[in-house]
């Protein structure tokens, strides 16, 4: 190839700058190694462009117009093509973006963790978004992109995988070490806490790379929405437990809700299931179970005991205890029905010696007329 021909190939490469379609990407690789002597290289106020030959950096130029000579940029020397009487360069010209680049998302599955105040494992997510920039160009290339042409997307594609598993770790031993209740942190509560140390732990694996993750944005940690549910309940649960003093008395606030329950049931009717049919039975059974609720949910004010009323019964005359039904008191064995033999108000039967009621004419026991 003569000198005209690499004179003509050297205006037409004159200009060199990274072309505005590629303005976006992260790296870009100008295509041809081949740079005349005294090219202008632009490098835009955002970037910078990294030098490389036979696989080792060179030089970095900053933000400017740079005219190509050995003149003025002295480590060209070591780039000078001898061949061609020292009119061209032969180097790889990298771009590579050093502004902010915001919202990259990110999003994906922790796993179950237990929840500390339930002790129930839930079903946690992350989803959101991060901004990272290039802080050692140097490093980015020969660390991660290599020395081919590369597009923008794999760099993010990279970075998106990096902080999605340093999430996943870092904040499932937040929640275990210092029981958060998840539902707290799916409120926000610890929203600064926890982005600060995801930030903490992704640097020390990008670092490496010449990569800094800057902030995180919409950083948000859900649950499975049946999962929430669940544990609403338990937390309403064990407010009303707490409220009403241990469990001793939670067993009393479920019988109220139970007899409550009762009540409802009776006010549609006695429920479901036809008139006259199994329903309405169970309506009554029901009823009947929630009026026995409410006698077991009386409270003693002194005591602060729970007096439990004996089964359905009568009194005995005697000794004034609630026993079941019978002719004698299975407390005291005397006769339940009829009054000591010396207190019967109306005498006594001539034929069976039965006490008789006031003016009775016949005897309620064998039927003998009186008088």
């Amino acid at each position: 190839m003569g000198i005209g021909d690499w004179f003509k190939r050297g205006v037409g490469e004159m200009m060199i700058a990274r072309p505005d379609d590629a303005k976006a990407q992260v790296v870009w690789k100008h295509p041809d190694p081949t740079i005349p002597m005294k090219s202008q290289l632009t490098v835009e106020a955002d970037e910078k462009a990294v030098f490389f030959r036979d696989g080792r950096a060179v030089a970095a130029l900053g933000p400017g117009r740079h005219t190509l000579d050995t003149m003025n940029l002295p480590f060209l020397s070591d780039l000078v093509d001898r061949f061609t009487g020292g009119n061209v360069f032969i180097a790889e010209v990298f771009f590579v973006n050093t502004r902010e680049h915001p919202g990259v998302k990110f999003g994906g599955r922790i796993g179950h963790v237990e929840d500390p105040n339930s002790g129930v494992p839930v079903e946690t997510m992350v989803h959101g978004e991060f901004s990272f920039k290039v802080v050692d160009p140097e490093r980015l290339i020969v660390g991660l992109v290599g020395m081919g042409r590369t597009e923008s997307y794999l760099v993010r594609s990279w970075m998106k995988e990096q902080v999605l598993k340093v999430v996943r770790d870092r904040i499932a031993e937040l929640l275990v070490k210092n029981k958060w209740p998840l539902l707290d942190v799916t409120s926000g509560a610890y929203t600064e806490e926890l982005e600060q140390q995801v930030l903490d732990g992704i640097s020390k694996h990008v670092a490496g790379y010449g990569i800094e993750i800057v902030r995180l944005g919409n950083f948000v940690i859900a649950i499975d929405e049946q999962d929430a549910d669940n544990l609403k309940k338990l937390y309403t649960d064990a407010a009303y437990l707490r409220t009403v003093g241990g469990v001793k008395g939670y067993q009393q606030f479920a019988a109220g809700k139970a007899m409550m329950g009762a009540g409802e049931g009776m006010a549609k009717g006695g429920g479901g299931g036809g008139e006259g049919g199994g329903g309405a039975l169970l309506g009554g059974a029901g009823l009947g179970v929630g009026f026995r609720l409410a006698q077991m949910l009386v409270n003693d004010r002194q005591g602060g005991q729970v007096l439990t009323p004996a089964a359905a019964g009568v009194v005995c005359p005697a000794c004034h205890a609630a026993v079941p039904p019978g002719k004698f008191c299975s407390a005291c064995g005397k006769p339940l029905s009829t009054p000591e033999p010396e207190k019967a108000p109306g005498g006594f039967c001539t034929a069976c010696g039965a006490p008789l009621a006031p003016d009775a004419k016949f005897c309620g026991q064998c039927g003998a007329k009186q008088g």
